[in-house]
């Protein structure tokens, strides 16, 4: 095995043996008070301002003395506090935040470190889940923004993009560059490569220009396996489809060839061509740990990366006071007050509400979505009807038809119906019977729970040596979305996307088969061919929200409170994305074995790859890959030119760009669409943010919205329940003690009001980062809700700002939220400001008045709950107080059965008023009434 990883923001004690069997043993993150080495040296400030060369050096050296100094302190510290053998140091993080990872092996040693002076907060490690070309030409690339960075090759030249992932491989054509020395000469950049199994030294080429790993805590949790996992920088996954995919997608090189299968599928091109790589290997086949993570990230800032991509994220809402306080968020946090972009992917969790995973303001989210480039295959019958399906295959060979079999009808009679009828294994296939033949195979649940793939199937039938095979839908599974089908595939191939198709295909059949007295088909009459479906087609319709890309609104604790906060923030192209893949790749059941050649870009021949095991054939190079993790490099890739040709702007005002520029109409000019489970609908905010990235306009936004370290700090202290020194404990500095901030105050590219109450005022400044100018503003007011703004019209010379006061009225109670857009319009750009509003309630009075009827009383009850639950509001606590009175009734609903849960001030409160008002509506209680809603109060 490989030495362990070595990183220049740790100081690692000896890794020993750690005993996993011990029930307590666990892995926790604990931060110190004492300030970082980015926090003390200010590293970023002598890059920029120190021009003597000694002094240079004498600062270099100074912050290695002072983060092998914080380490050593680590080090001591467990040393003082804990017993030798009963905890391992894992990481020191230096950079960022001052901290480390251990695995300790009891509660009571975790007791000693909570109870230790100095330390700030203490996290356990949590699991971390991998979330997975004509899209330059189909956003605009290639033609409006290249050429104005001086070509394709020099797009992105000077900007390095670090991708916290799975790893990659060097050997890639979509790596391959020129000498570095030149751009190594012009950037901050000082990563380093660790040279490694299938990774040697010499794997940084220029294109790379960093590689490390790290794996302390996955080894800790007892889930790393050096054979599977490899213990260095090389990507044995292929999620690097997320560093291999993903960086290939942001900064791949231009114009390599897409040969799969030997078919040529077209060319294939990063964002950002131009743009160096920085690889931070922390993610495996089984995922990762927060820990591990953590130190990456901690690398790649201290390494100088201007942008940050990560494919990966929590699996669900972490635990905690908030969701924007865990070990991770913060670190993000500081990457960007170290003017590090971070872009991460928003998750695959949708159509449903709140399935989210990246939640913090200052993090760039990405949702996905679906271009209009499409791989159709045809299948044509022998009774001359035909179907449209998908199967990016080859076709039958020459023109004629072939006999079609049902699986189970050229199989021993003895095997199982599932078995048969999945087509996974070539066993139990006569194959005299079936040589030749097209075969149908059913999709069945196998498929759904991962234990058949569709890539099994084509393996079976070369071994069997049919002519292809259809894939149709199990009448008892009923409609489903069939995972795998952009696979690429070696042999004629179809699957059958309905179960209209499938019932047609399967009637067909039945009615040319002929069988004997015992059932058995003795005769083949039905007949089909299948058509090439290599060759994409391109709709026009596009770009429209995929399914499984997560909405919004945005949740800021476990609770699943909303907040002030829009999520996600953009769209990109996410679904079918042709990209690079490691050919070692055991982590996707639908691609690896799929290639049984190999493209070579030494001499651009194909070469035959040797077989792994007796199913699957070694993997590709590149291939086609769905999920808001293919969505997330494009914006890292196309803030990489933003970058480029704006040096000196920070995280904060790419982002803007991204968002103000974004497109809220497809490419035929009617408004974008999502997929929900059924249909598609017009899609809103949440579930494409700002709307679909605009990258030429991106790179000229005319007005920017800033938000510093500060902001975010002030944003933090506002949000509802949060304790103000779980904040300062968080951070590290003590929350404004001036002026009223709201979380909807925080000036970012939208407003969301999360809970809207009669009014609320909302501030924005812009900032015009191009010349002078005049602009009319706007609004389209969300439902329920009258907008106005001061001022209406205003000039803004170039490099200024203004402040733009807004205020929120409700006019409509909608319990539900509604959007609106504010549009900036000037003479040479337009600015567009997406508005989400939940309006509780149009007016306090209301909740005052006294309720006239059962139903009143339950809507007061509710909105007047929600508000107090929601955002602990003194207001809404005094509502509540008056409309208990207000209720004459004397039995049925206490406060203990909605607040038990509730451990603040104002809840306990409550309680006691509504014990001495009982409320009951008639027969049917509130409880009957709002079981949903006090079930979700209750948890």
């Amino acid at each position: 095995m490989s030495p362990l990883m070595a990183s220049s923001s740790t100081l690692l004690i000896c890794f020993t043996v750690i005993n996993l069997a011990f029930a307590k043993a666990k892995v926790y993150m604990v931060l110190m008070e004492d300030e970082p080495s980015f926090s003390v040296s200010n590293k970023q400030k002598y890059h920029r301002d120190i021009k003597d060369y000694f002094s240079t050096c004498r600062a270099e050296n100074d912050y290695i003395v002072y983060k092998e100094k914080i380490s050593n302190r680590h080090t001591i510290f467990l040393e003082s506090h804990l017993r030798k053998g009963s905890y391992t140091k894992l990481y020191s993080y230096t950079h960022l935040l001052n901290g480390f990872a251990v695995h300790v092996t009891s509660e009571e040693v975790l007791g000693t470190l909570r109870n230790a002076t100095g330390v700030r907060l203490i996290h356990e490690d949590v699991k971390i889940e991998k979330l997975t070309t004509h899209t330059p030409d189909f956003l605009g690339i290639s033609t409006h923004v290249w050429p104005r960075l001086g070509g394709a090759e020099s797009s992105g030249e000077g900007v390095v993009i670090g991708f916290v992932d799975t790893g990659i491989n060097p050997d890639h054509p979509s790596f391959v560059t020129s000498s570095s020395s030149r751009f190594l000469n012009s950037t901050k950049f000082k990563g380093k490569c660790i040279s490694g199994e299938q990774f040697p030294s010499t794997a940084c080429n220029g294109k790379i220009v960093g590689a490390q790993y790290f794996a302390h805590g996955a080894m800790a949790n007892g889930e790393f396996n050096a054979t599977r996992d490899i213990p260095s920088p090389y990507d044995a996954d292929g999620h690097g489809r997320q560093v291999i995919h993903t960086a290939s997608i942001a900064a791949g090189i231009n114009n390599v060839s897409v040969v799969v299968n030997g078919f040529d599928y077209g060319t294939a091109s990063g964002m950002a061509p131009g743009a160096r790589i920085a690889v931070y290997k922390a993610i495996y086949a089984f995922g990762g740990y927060m820990s591990d993570v953590v130190a990456a990230v901690d690398q790649a800032v201290e390494d100088g990366v201007d942008i940050l991509s990560l494919s990966a994220g929590p699996s669900s809402v972490p635990s905690g006071d908030s969701a924007f306080l865990n070990v991770l968020e913060l670190q993000l946090l500081f990457a960007i007050k170290a003017g590090v972009l971070v872009v991460q992917a928003a998750g695959n969790g949708g159509p449903f509400s709140s399935s989210v995973i990246s939640f913090s303001p200052w993090i760039t989210s990405v949702a996905a979505s679906i271009t209009d480039r499409k791989y159709n295959n045809t299948i044509l019958l022998g009774n001359g009807q035909s179907y449209s399906g998908s199967g990016i295959s080859p076709p039958t060979e020459g023109e004629i038809s072939y006999q079609v079999a049902a699986a189970a009808d050229v199989c021993v009679r003895n095997a199982t119906t599932i078995t048969i009828d999945s087509c996974q294994n070539p066993e139990p296939f006569i194959r005299p019977l079936a040589y030749g033949k097209l075969i149908i195979c059913t999709y069945t649940f196998e498929y759904e729970y991962e234990s058949a793939s569709i890539a099994a199937v084509a393996d079976t039938m070369k071994q069997i040596g049919a002519a292809g095979f259809i894939i149709t839908l199990d009448p008892n599974f009923g409609s489903a979305v069939i995972k795998g089908t952009m696979v690429t595939l070696q042999i004629p191939a179809i699957i059958l996307n309905d179960m209209q198709a499938s019932s047609a295909l399967w009637e067909y059949y039945n009615s040319n088969t002929v069988r004997d007295m015992r059932g058995q088909a003795i005769v083949f009459a039905a007949k089909a061919r299948i058509l090439d479906g290599r060759q994409a087609i391109y709709t026009g319709q596009a770009p429209v929200v995929a399914s499984y890309s997560s909405r919004g609104p945005d949740v800021q604790n476990a609770l699943m409170q909303t907040a002030d906060v829009l999520k996600p923030n953009v769209m990109a192209p996410g679904s079918s994305i042709w990209a690079a893949w490691s050919p070692d790749s055991d982590g996707d059941k639908y691609i690896k074995g799929m290639t049984a050649f190999r493209f070579s870009f030494w001499d651009h021949s194909i070469e035959r790859m040797p077989k792994i095991n007796s199913f699957f054939d070694t993997g590709q190079n590149f291939a086609l890959i769905s999920g808001t993790s293919m969505a997330t490099p494009h914006i890292a890739g196309i803030a990489a030119l933003i970058k480029q040709k704006h040096p000196k702007w920070g995280p904060d005002a790419i982002t803007s760009a991204m968002m103000t520029t974004a497109d809220r109409t497809d490419h035929l000019g009617a408004p974008i669409l999502a997929e929900s489970l059924s249909e598609l609908t017009e899609a809103t905010p949440f579930d494409f943010g700002a709307g679909s990235i605009n990258a030429s306009q991106a790179i000229k936004p005319g007005l920017i919205f800033n938000a510093t370290f500060k902001h975010y700090v002030a944003f933090l202290c506002a949000v509802p329940g949060l304790d103000r020194e779980a904040v300062k404990r968080a951070v590290g500095v003590s929350c404004p003690t001036k002026g009223k901030f709201k979380c909807s105050d925080l000036n970012t590219a939208s407003v969301t009001i999360s809970n809207l109450v009669g009014k609320r005022k909302v501030i924005r400044y812009v900032k015009n980062v191009s010349d002078k100018d005049k602009y009319t503003i706007h609004i389209k007011e969300p439902l329920g809700v009258n907008v106005t703004v001061v001022p209406e019209t205003f000039k803004i010379k170039r490099r200024g700002s203004r402040r733009l006061r807004l205020l929120f009225q409700a006019t409509e109670t909608t319990n539900a939220y509604t959007f609106g857009e504010m549009v900036l319009k000037g003479k040479q750009h337009t600015v567009r400001v997406p508005l989400a509003v939940y309006v509780a309630s149009a007016s306090t009075e209301f909740l005052h008045a006294c309720p006239s009827s059962i139903e009143d009383t339950a809507v007061k009850f509710e909105t007047a709950v929600h508000i107090s639950v929601k955002s602990h509001s003194i207001r809404a606590l005094k509502v509540v107080k008056l409309l208990v009175k207000n209720v004459k009734n004397s039995n049925g609903l206490t406060a203990m059965d909605i607040f038990h849960a509730q451990g603040t001030k104002q809840n306990l409160e409550i309680q006691l008023e509504l014990k001495r008002h009982r409320i009951c509506t008639s027969s049917v209680t509130l409880r009957d009434s709002f079981s949903r809603k006090l079930t979700l109060i209750d948890k």
